[in-house]
């Protein structure tokens, strides 16, 4: 590794030590908001048992992220930004499976 690659890793390890000890403000800051699984459940008009089937997922887990004690991701997070967009497209696409 070339020496001055090798300084440039050390200085951002050092910055990375100061902004998490709160010695230092980060230079940017990503805030992702949650996803409102049960509010995009309630707007397409399926029970929860329905939905879970949608989603391909366990009512439990459904349940959790609507009280918000796990979010979803991966596919699941995408699936759900897409049913949230364009509902009516993709309970059709989603029945034909």
């Amino acid at each position: 590794m070339e020496n001055t690659l090798f300084e440039d890793l050390v200085q951002s390890l050092k910055e990375a030590k100061a902004i998490s000890k709160g010695k230092a403000k980060a230079s940017r800051q990503f805030i992702h908001a949650p996803t409102d699984v049960k509010a995009i459940r309630e707007h397409i008009g399926l029970s929860q048992s329905e939905f879970a089937k949608l989603m391909r997922v366990s009512i439990k887990t459904l349940q959790n992220w609507e009280q918000h004690r796990r979010n979803p991701t991966g596919p699941a997070a995408a699936l759900l930004k897409i049913v949230s967009a364009d509902p009516e497209v993709t309970l059709r696409l989603l029945h034909a499976c």
